[in-house]
This record gives C-alpha cells, sequence and structure tokens, in this order.
C-alpha cells in the first residue's frame, strides 16, 4: 500500500490543529492530573513501599511510569474523539470524499495521536521532574524513546479502532473504561509486579501495557521487571497486528461508509 499524494499530510495538519487550538484542555489538565496523582501518592507511599529491594525510591520509580501513562491515554483520546465527533457532526464525509488510501488515513489519524501523547507526556516529565532531578540522566534514552514511540502508536491504532466501533460517545466511553483505563492502571504505573501474589505476577504478563510501561521505566532507572529486549518484542508485535487489522478494517470502509 502506498501514500497517494499530500493529502494524508493535510489531514495530520488539521488533526494536529484540533488538539493544539484547545491546548489548555488537552495538554494542561493531563498534566495537572498527573502532578496531583505524584503528588498524592509520593506524599503517602515514599515512606512504606519499597522498590527493586529498596535500591529506587518511590518517586523516582513512579514518574515514568506516570509520563508513560500520560502519554497512552492521551494517544488514545486523541484518535477516537476525533473520529467519533467527525461521524456524528457528519463532517467524516469530507475526510472519506478525498482519494485518501486506507495507509494515508490511518497514518494522519496515528501520528496525530502520537504528537499528542508525547507532547503531554514531555510536559509531565517537565513538571514532575522538580521531584526528582536526577532522573534527567537518562542512563538508556533510546530504550525510553522506543518505548514512547510504540506505545503512542499503539494507543492511537487502538483510539481508532474505537472510533470506527463507536456510534455514540457512550460507547467510546465504555471502551475507554472498561478497557483501556483498566489496563493502564493494572499495568504497573503505581506498583513493581514483584510485590504482587505469583497469580497476578503471572496475569500482569498478559497485559501488553505492563510492557510498555516497564520498558520506558527501564529507560529511566536501568532496572526492569522484565528485560528491555522482551518487552520491546511484545509491543512491537502488538503494533504490528493492530496496525494490520486497523488497515483492513478502513480498506473495507466497515462503520465508515454504510
Amino acid at each position: 500500500m502506498r501514500f497517494r499524494g499530500a493529502g494524508w499530510l493535510t489531514l495530520l495538519y488539521k488533526e494536529l490543529l484540533r488538539f493544539w487550538k484547545v491546548s489548555f484542555q488537552t495538554v494542561a489538565a493531563p498534566v495537572l492530573t498527573a502532578l496531583l496523582y505524584l503528588l498524592i501518592f509520593s506524599h503517602v507511599l515514599e515512606s512504606s513501599v519499597t522498590v527493586f529491594g529498596g535500591s529506587v525510591r518511590y518517586t523516582a520509580f513512579l514518574i515514568p511510569g506516570l509520563v508513560m501513562m500520560s502519554v497512552l491515554q492521551n494517544a488514545f483520546a486523541n484518535s477516537s474523539s476525533s473520529l467519533i465527533q467527525s461521524k456524528i457532526s457528519g463532517s467524516l464525509i469530507f475526510v472519506l470524499l478525498p482519494p485518501l488510501s486506507p495507509t494515508g488515513l490511518f497514518a494522519a489519524y496515528v501520528l496525530g495521536a502520537m504528537v499528542r501523547g508525547l507532547t503531554v507526556g514531555a510536559g509531565v516529565f517537565a513538571v514532575t521532574l522538580w521531584f526528582d532531578p536526577a532522573l534527567l540522566a537518562l542512563p538508556h534514552p533510546f530504550w525510553a524513546l522506543a518505548f514512547a514511540f510504540f506505545g503512542s502508536a499503539i494507543l492511537g491504532t487502538l483510539g481508532l479502532i474505537a472510533g470506527i466501533w463507536a456510534e455514540k460517545f457512550d460507547q467510546l466511553a465504555a471502551f475507554q473504561n472498561f478497557f483501556i483505563v483498566p489496563l493502564t492502571f493494572l499495568s504497573g504505573v503505581f506498583y513493581s509486579i514483584h510485590t504482587l501474589p505469583p497469580f497476578w505476577q503471572a496475569a500482569s504478563h498478559l497485559n501488553p501495557f505492563f510492557y510498555m510501561i516497564d520498558g520506558f521505566r527501564f529507560g529511566f532507572l536501568g532496572r526492569s521487571d522484565v528485560p528491555p529486549a522482551t518487552s520491546l518484542l511484545v509491543v512491537a508485535s502488538c503494533f504490528a497486528v493492530l496496525s494490520l487489522g486497523t488497515l483492513a478494517l478502513l480498506q473495507r470502509g466497515w462503520k465508515l461508509r454504510q
């Protein structure tokens, strides 16, 4: 499949403007939410939670998890909300009429979601760095970037799937509340899975979000629950499978052209 012309770049530009023009809501608000999580959890649990055998402060452990959680949630929110709003307002026809290939549509929506997710993640990192400035010296920055890019791409793709499937905001909210949020909160953002009973440790390894969080945290701390290469393989495989499935849906026009 090939990109046709520069139409997908125009759609990408529209996606970027869509969230940036309301950046107080789409960027500043999630940054504030993450900061509140950090203030509450670090204050309450700093002295009572031990991670990696006590070699890492809980606050230092928590910050990368909050950054990645913000990246994932906002990447999903961007592509899913964009598509459902277009469907409900009837403006989706203006996206489907131009000769845009399924690959072009996919690239525009997912790249727009990635930019929003990474922008929010950078903002969260900037405001939380004050709590542990030592995190600025990332021991493995390329691992952190790899997981940030793959994670935002996966959630941007899931957002696209949710937007295609949903026909109203209630359905989209259900997809997010009963699928995205539980997988995110149960992925080790606030705890190391080694603190869990054996059954829940095994269950955590079935959650792809866990590998995104754990691999991203390795870039900051040089410590992880799973080897980063294993996590990257799982995350890259998930992205490949989801991308192929989403491209097939766009090719068919399922729930878009009917």
